[in-house]
């Protein structure tokens, strides 16, 4: 079979690559446009560590390359400086300029100046965090402790209100370890990121969508009283299951005014061990911090009318492929995959490293809750019902 000759891509096709990994399509779907295989799209991605490179910029006074080819028509043709500048209608000295600084009236190339000028235009703004040695220990500190760069950047603004030095965005933590190219952090802090991805992923191509499943007498999320949907109220979980290799299995809780988590060892997702799961969990609770869940489509939850009469907590169950609906939840078990990496066998953790998992998010910093922990908001909700 004869070898396909290798593929250079245009400005205008990377640009195109780029807009299609940014909507979530896959290295295989963008591949396909050009009849190639993913490889020669994850060459692209993987180099810029999945972060869109900016397209670089010129200023409007800049000589363009239809003007560089006109200068070389005219030097070809024996025409001065003054005429070509007269004609171009620029400064006699901006074309001088240009002419001598790319090889003088005999060597003078259009193509190549042009490229020079690019090459010479490129003054790149050093990374924040380069040469920031005391920043970037703090950084690796946190990281290595399970922070994540959102948390590292809400403790270092409240921790250092006045000192820009030690101040930084989320976003160039991001940046820094996705391009290693900007030399500032180990290319090793990666692990200690939730997902452990080595190159950043679009949103959208995260985004599940799970079929309607039949479950008799559910009670739709339209019918869930108004006053949760504000998270004012404290008592309103949202549930799911996580799952890991061998059709093992984990329940995952939070209440929505808190984002206080409880997790569950669960031996399958069979509706009978998951509904005496998520009972005896519930039991844990006083009945004012437990008064409604919510949960997806999924069939563990069939027997829903069994929790709900041991428990007395109403289900609601959220609309088909609409994850959204459950967003505190989708959140926790997207931070929870740091610790249950997919593909590993969860039955292999017992109840108790269960809890220290769930102690340990309980006692992270959350943005949402203005950098209080869920453990101190909800312990507040646990004193004022009592």
């Amino acid at each position: 079979m004869k070898q396909r000759k290798r593929i250079y891509y245009n400005a205008e096709q990377r640009r195109l690559i780029w807009d299609r990994y940014q909507r979530g399509d896959s290295a295989h779907d963008i591949a396909r446009l050009f009849d190639r295989y993913h490889s020669s799209i994850l060459g692209i991605i993987h180099k810029a560590g999945g972060v869109r490179p900016l397209e670089p910029k010129r200023s409007p006074a800049t000589l363009t390359l239809a003007e560089r080819e006109d200068i070389s028509r005219g030097l070809a043709a024996g025409k001065s400086l003054r005429e070509i500048a007269r004609y171009l209608n620029r400064s006699p000295s901006t074309i001088c300029r240009e002419v001598n600084r790319h090889g003088g009236i005999k060597k003078y190339r259009a193509s190549k100046a042009d490229k020079v000028a690019w090459e010479n235009a490129k003054r790149p703004k050093p990374c924040k965090l380069y040469g920031n040695k005391a920043l970037c220990l703090i950084i690796a500190q946190k990281m290595e402790s399970a922070w994540s760069p959102q948390q590292i950047s809400g403790w270092l603004r409240r921790t250092y209100p006045n000192n820009e030095d030690l101040n930084v965005s989320h976003e160039t933590i991001y940046k820094t370890l996705y391009i290693q190219t900007r030399g500032a952090l180990k290319k090793e802090l990666q692990k200690h990121l939730r997902t452990q991805r080595v190159v950043r992923k679009s949103k959208h191509a995260t985004l599940k969508g799970k079929g309607l499943g039949k479950i008799v007498d559910a009670v739709p999320i339209s019918e869930r009283p108004s006053n949760v949907e504000d998270r004012a109220v404290p008592g309103h979980w949202e549930g799911d299951l996580i799952q890991g290799s061998g059709n093992s299995f984990i329940a995952t809780l939070v209440e929505r005014h808190s984002r206080y988590v409880m997790l569950a060892k669960v031996p399958s997702n069979k509706t009978k061990p998951v509904i005496e799961a998520l009972i005896k969990q519930a039991e844990k609770l006083p009945a004012e911090l437990y008064k409604s869940l919510t949960w997806d489509r999924g069939c563990e939850l069939t027997n829903h009318k069994d929790f709900t009469l041991a428990t007395d907590i109403q289900v609601y169950f959220c609309d088909p492929q609409s994850p959204w609906q459950r967003g505190s939840n989708e959140n926790t078990n997207r931070l929870l995959r740091q610790y249950f990496p997919k593909g590993t066998n969860l039955n292999e953790h017992s109840q108790i490293r269960l809890n220290q998992v769930a102690k340990q998010l309980n006692e992270r910093l959350r943005k949402t809750l203005d950098y209080e922990t869920p453990a101190e908001r909800f312990n507040q909700c646990v004193a004022s019902s009592g």
